[in-house]
């Protein structure tokens, strides 16, 4: 890890701004970068103030900008009223916006649908009729375990559009992990699908809901509303199941929105967290729009004749973010996609940017490593077959992207022409933190660059003092900013003590590690706690470890990350078994199974990739188990550090055969 990071501190490519996008860009050239900076600095209630005014659409105008008399707990335009959906649709009804394609969808199979703002807007008002029809007001709450489509869109919009509160479920979540949910956030309202269509399968999701529901504490949820994806046979629980369909009928395509307070939740979104519990991050309304919008115009450079495509799922916080809010705040025309981005074959990425002249590409470094492969051995679906000459930006998202694929991600995809936008940000801070600019900022490989203006990231030692250039901390923000989690959903103690430690100063701690280099760019080096990112997507080490024992073959488990080509990171789970040890036909078959067991427990994206079977774990003689040396075992290396202290030393030999 260590010369891994030394070489990229040391990066010597660096690629200054293209011309062409530095003329008209929404920030043009580093002074006006730092010019922007410096008055966040210097008048950061003028700055943000101007930003709110001039870019959302206000009920209610806010008299105060920034309550910060009870920290952590930061209050943002706290007097002022709006409606998110309203900023996102209605603001565009009148003008030559309402009729442009707000989305291109297209579907597993390829067939695609685009409606136009004002159809949208149409569809969402539909859908918030029927919810009040039903009872649903401001302040309900209500998950939503949707495929990809139109309709999930539509029903976030719509909960905006009324103050019902939405938690969205990523649809490869398991029905433990969506009761979990459900229970946490006391919903009263679950809008879910007959199944998804992935890779050419049907995928099924609304049993799911139905034995989450059956596992007790969801005794809040009155309806069911269920779209019909697939046209599968459901098993239906009369008064309570509806179709979406019967729900949205004959109802007016108007509604007026429901005008709610600046810090009305828009959404509670669980993130996985070092202990086992998922943690509700709940964001606001007004502050979290703005910065999703900011953001938009900022990062990429919208413009109105752009078509973005970002290829997140809205089950995480990148597919709220920068697919269901920030672009069409920004009034833009953009893709959504159903599949998978290798079905039927690897080129799909790369076809439909074709196909749909997608200008802007967002994606994720694994899927990036993933397609490298396959255009590297299979030439006839490398991305130089496509016509990707609509293409002016390209990103990444999810996890830092090493140098490597930078380089061929910019080289093949971007054809040396398109900036890599390396964006750092997380689920917590509602949009990007740090990130390059098209307009302003020179690229490095595998950095992220620069903060945004106003946004005060440092690097930190363990009592909160800044550490000099070069050397490694803790990644912090030192001051608030509009679309930061505001507290833990039913938790304000944790969300304290995760986020805002005593012990550096009560600045945000993000949980990454970072440096940066003479130029003052960070560089991300890997979280500092037991989360795993595995292609991008969050798993707290603990939530695989219970699940794992909660098999009545496993005595005792413990996971740790090796890195991965592919995923980014990999899963290593140790287990010791309530028998002897197997042998390796057993040891492959038992193997397999609590693979399978993982993923009916949490979810697919949480299979352990190796599992190792030992007689025990590397313990100190307190009984702790030493996860810093499993890592090194599961990287394949010679464990070179003091193992004194160790209880049972002989334990590590054991434990490098994997299954």
């Amino acid at each position: 890890m260590s010369n891994e990071i030394q070489s990229v501190l040391t990066e010597s490519r660096v690629f200054q701004p293209f011309s062409n996008l530095v003329e008209g860009a929404a920030i043009s050239g580093m002074p006006a970068y730092q010019a922007l900076c410096e008055r966040a600095e210097h008048d950061p209630d003028g700055f943000w103030k101007d930003l709110a005014n001039d870019n959302l659409v206000w009920n209610t105008p806010f008299t105060q900008v920034l309550d910060e008399t009870n920290p952590p707990f930061y209050r943002w335009f706290a007097d002022g009223e709006l409606n998110v959906s309203a900023n996102c649709l209605d603001k565009h009804l009148g003008t030559p916006t309402a009729d442009k394609t707000a989305i291109i969808f297209e579907a597993d199979d390829g067939s695609v649908t685009r409606v136009t703002y004002k159809e949208l807007h149409a569809k969402v008002c539909q859908l918030a009729n029927g919810l009040t029809s039903l009872g649903y007001s401001a302040g309900d709450r209500a998950i939503i375990y949707l495929p990809m489509s139109i309709e999930a869109v539509v029903a976030m919009q719509a909960c905006a559009r009324l103050g019902i509160i939405h938690s969205v479920v990523f649809g490869g979540f398991s029905s433990k992990s969506l009761h979990e949910r459900t229970v946490d956030v006391g919903a009263s309202l679950v809008i879910t699908a007959d199944a998804q269509m992935r890779g050419g399968k049907t995928l099924a999701l609304k049993p799911a809901v139905d034995e989450a529901l059956s596992l007790g504490g969801c005794e809040a949820v009155r309806n069911v509303i269920v779209y019909n994806r697939a046209n599968s046979k459901v098993d239906w629980v009369e008064g309570r199941d509806r179709w979406l369909h019967d729900v949205c009928l004959n109802q007016p395509g108007t509604c007026e929105p429901v005008a709610v307070n600046a810090e009305h939740p828009l959404f509670i979104l669980y993130t996985s967290g070092s202990t086992g519990k998922p943690k509700g991050v709940q964001h606001s309304s007004a502050g979290y729009l703005l910065w999703a919008l900011m953001t938009i115009k900022w990062t990429f450079d919208a413009k109105p004749t752009d078509v973005f495509w970002c290829t997140a799922d809205v089950g995480w916080v990148t597919g709220h973010t920068y697919i269901t809010y920030g672009p069409l705040a920004a009034g833009l025309t953009q893709v959504i996609f159903e599949g998978v981005p290798t079905y039927p074959d690897a080129g799909r990425f790369w076809k439909m940017i074709q196909d749909h002249k997608v200008t802007i590409f967002y994606t994720a470094p694994t899927a990036i490593r993933s397609l490298t492969k396959a255009a590297e051995t299979t030439p006839q679906i490398h991305p130089r077959q496509y016509n990707l000459d609509t293409l002016r930006i390209i990103g990444s998202v999810g996890e830092p992207i090493n140098p490597e694929a930078w380089m061929w991600y910019y080289t093949n995809v971007g054809r040396e022409r398109c900036p890599v936008i390396d964006t750092w940000w997380q689920t917590e801070t509602g949009g990007h933190m740090i990130t390059p600019l098209p307009g302003a900022t020179p690229l490095k490989p595998g950095s992220c660059s620069l903060p945004l203006p106003g946004i005060t990231a440092a690097i930190v030692d363990e009592v909160g003092e800044d550490v000099p250039h070069g050397k490694g901390g803790f990644l912090v923000v030192k001051r608030p900013w509009p679309a930061m989690i505001r507290t833990i959903w039913g938790d304000p103690e944790r969300f304290k003590t995760s986020y805002f430690p005593a012990e550096l100063k009560g600045y945000y701690l993000a949980g990454d590690g970072a440096q940066r280099d003479d130029d003052a760019y960070f560089w991300i080096m890997g979280r500092i706690d037991d989360v795993l990112n595995v292609s991008g997507h969050r798993l707290g080490t603990m939530e695989v470890e219970s699940a794992l024992v909660a098999h009545p073959l496993v005595a005792e488990a413990a996971v740790v990350g090796r890195p991965d080509a592919t995923t980014g990171e990999a899963i290593v789970a140790f287990v010791v078994l309530n028998q002897s040890l197997p042998d390796d036909e057993q040891g492959r078959k038992i193997a397999t199974d609590l693979r399978n067991w993982v993923a009916h427990e949490i979810g697919p994206i949480a299979k352990p990739k190796e599992i190792r079977f030992g007689e025990n774990l590397p313990k100190t003689r307190s009984g702790k188990i030493m996860r810093r040396l499993l890592r090194v075992v599961a990287q394949g290396q010679e464990v070179t550090q003091d193992v004194s202290t160790l209880e049972n030393p002989a334990i590590l030999d054991q434990l490098s055969q994997s299954f």
